[in-house]
């Protein structure tokens, strides 16, 4: 019988090709131009936000900046790790909120003026890296002419550097962050309005001519010492509750590990949503109305810690 020889066909095996992000700054998202600095640790310091201590410096030099309320005024965690600033300051006092604030950096430098005894204790005894005008590493320290004290203590973060521990980890990414031209759900709005404590109405409006956000503090912008107005890539308003902190009862401490509702503003528009962080060494989980990660824009941002209830948009 003939015999029929039928062709071979081969089929390539289909591949599945992966292409990996770039690294990037785990602190703002934006490409890694210098791997020493994206392999440094965290850097938080604690600025003071008392009308004494205005204009600050550091603030626009900072990859994530905290805004918490204290009493009856706000002060603020600032944390470097992409650039530095010389100087940075007025320094201040630590809270216990801190602790579980900055948990997420993964053993951050904490740079802070000291505190009672209580607080000194409760951050002492924590995983942040305390840095202050007392013990080893007073020589980072110092007193500026032009103002009075407590409002005059300031240092550099090359300085603060100076006492990294030897192993000290890089932080962990913080955000998610959105692709060139990735759409987001998010809705018209100038800005918000908030009411942090005191007398304090904090304002943030978008500048399309720097795609940023401006802030304004008591009708007025804030100014910095040494970088023009504070201004941010992203704000992110964290709605928690405060309760009196056990090291001190006239102390209002945020509760940051939980669920609470969350307002973000990000390239001109605002997205709605919730924050979810079920442990202080977790970042916080941004999701917006749909359940989806609210992607932030590479960039600096600010974190509001505001009461419920105190957010407005502006339209």
């Amino acid at each position: 019988a003939p015999t029929t020889t039928v062709p071979r066909t081969t089929v390539p095996a289909e591949t599945t090709t992966t292409v990996e992000a770039d690294p990037v700054m785990p602190l703002t998202g934006q490409p890694i131009v210098d791997q020493a600095l994206a392999n440094r640790p965290a850097l938080a310091v604690k600025i003071d936000n008392h009308p004494n201590s205005r204009p600050q410096s550091g603030l626009n030099s900072a990859d994530i900046v905290f805004e918490e309320n204290v009493e009856s005024l706000t002060r603020f965690a600032v944390v470097f790790q992409s650039q530095d600033a010389n100087p940075v300051g007025p320094i201040r006092s630590g809270r216990t909120q801190d602790i579980d604030l900055l948990g997420s950096f993964d053993k951050p430098l904490f740079a802070w003026s000291g505190g009672n005894g209580n607080v000194t204790r409760a951050i002492n005894e924590s995983d942040l890296v305390p840095l202050s005008q007392f013990g080893p590493s007073a020589s980072a320290f110092f007193r500026s002419g032009d103002r009075r004290a407590p409002y005059n203590l300031y240092s550099s973060t090359q300085a603060l550097y100076g006492f990294t521990p030897v192993y000290a980890p890089a932080p962990p990414q913080q955000f998610e962050y959105r692709a060139d031209g990735e759409a987001f759900n998010g809705e018209a709005a100038a800005g918000l309005d908030l009411a942090m404590d005191g007398v304090l109405d904090v304002r943030w409006v978008w500048d399309a001519a720097t795609t940023s956000y401006l802030r304004e503090q008591e009708g007025r912008p804030h100014l910095t010492a040494d970088a023009g107005q504070v201004n941010a890539a992203n704000v992110v308003v964290i709605e928690v509750e405060y309760r009196p902190s056990p090291a001190d009862a006239r102390s209002p401490e945020a509760q940051t590990v939980g669920t609470g509702t969350a307002w973000v503003l990000t390239g001109g528009v605002l997205v709605r949503g919730t924050w979810t962080r079920t442990d202080r060494l977790d970042t916080f989980e941004l999701l917006d109305a749909d359940g989806n990660v609210i992607g932030l824009t590479p960039g600096r941002t600010w974190v509001e810690l505001a009461r419920v209830g105190v957010t407005n948009p502006i339209r």
